[in-house]
């Protein structure tokens, strides 16, 4: 094996309900849907006294009311209805800006706005694993490594990132769909000490991309068929979350190497110009750190286990 592999993807034609309700059919519900669930998470997540608003103890409405983000927008109330329920499509850039202004959007919000009021439509592009990849991949053995698609699919690894991740290169061992491993494996609870963290980078990154792809029918079935199993991927999804992959540093877990604090770049792959295809995630230690003995110690063994 030369540690890079492709996956199959799950059923869309599977509907799932939540108290007889399908969901399973399209949980993302088009661009404008999306519109507007996401203006009422990030409504409610304001505070009338954070916007210079006097707030007051009879209030019903978590965060603020329709007409107050109206008002601080400078639209009018009408319209801001019409845009959470759907009615209203493609506002303009003016009025997107006025909205992320007015909720303190950060910029990952804000292109996650931007993209819901484009009303994009078309399918997503499928990045393939090139023989290019595969090489880079299989070359960085001091460094765990491993590549994604917008459904959070992990579609290539190398020895060390098989091994650090809970077992990759083992479809029996671990989902190799980040989301579903995270929300529905307990182990990985063990592999991600600050699961919360990683929990709610996968959701932000799923509302992301089902924002830019409202009509992929296998990323809705995803969102799906965690809405049904997970009340904590309900819980995050319902609050709005947008995250958007970077860098910085991570803590995991290894049944042999221990508790090991790495950093990690990510670096994206276009499928095509202007479309971010697969993005590979690759983590290190610095030199001659505690991390860095622990992987190098690693990952002679591990490279022995994944030739044999």
């Amino acid at each position: 094996m030369d540690g890079v592999n492709h996956i199959g993807h799950t059923d869309a034609g599977t509907t799932l309900t939540i108290g007889g309700a399908p969901i399973g059919g399209s949980p993302i519900g088009g661009s404008q849907r999306g519109l507007g669930e996401f203006l009422r998470a990030r409504r409610a997540r304001v505070t009338p006294e954070h916007v210079g608003l006097s707030g007051s103890r009879r209030r019903r409405v978590r965060g603020l009311r329709r007409e107050e983000l109206a008002q601080l927008a400078g639209i009018s109330v009408d319209y801001y209805v019409r845009l959470e329920q759907g009615r209203a499509t493609q506002p303009s850039p003016e009025v997107v800006e006025a909205l992320a202004g007015a909720l303190g959007l950060d910029t990952a919000e804000r292109g996650h706005l931007a993209t819901l009021a484009g009303a994009r439509q078309g399918p997503a592009p499928e990045a393939r694993v090139s023989p290019v990849l595969r090489r880079l991949l299989d070359s960085m053995t001091g460094f765990p490594a491993f590549a994604t698609n917008h459904r959070l699919d992990v579609v290539a690894w190398n020895a060390p990132g098989a091994e650090l991740f809970g077992g990759l290169a083992d479809p029996a061992r671990r989902d190799r769909n980040n989301a579903r491993y995270l929300f529905l494996d307990p182990a990985s609870r063990v592999v991600h000490p600050e699961w919360k963290d990683r929990a709610a980078e996968a959701v932000g990154q799923l509302r992301v991309w089902s924002g830019r792809y409202p009509g992929d029918t296998e990323l809705a079935a995803l969102i799906a068929e965690l809405t049904a199993h997970s009340a904590e991927f309900r819980q995050i999804w319902d609050s709005g979350e947008v995250v958007m992959c970077a860098a910085g540093r991570k803590r995991l877990r290894h049944p042999v190497a221990g508790l090991l604090t790495l950093d990690f770049e990510t670096l994206h792959v276009p499928a095509a110009p202007g479309e971010t295809g697969l993005v590979v995630h690759v983590f290190s230690a610095e030199e001659g750190s505690e991390e860095a003995v622990a992987l190098a110690r690693m990952t002679p063994a591990v490279t022995a286990t994944h030739r044999s």
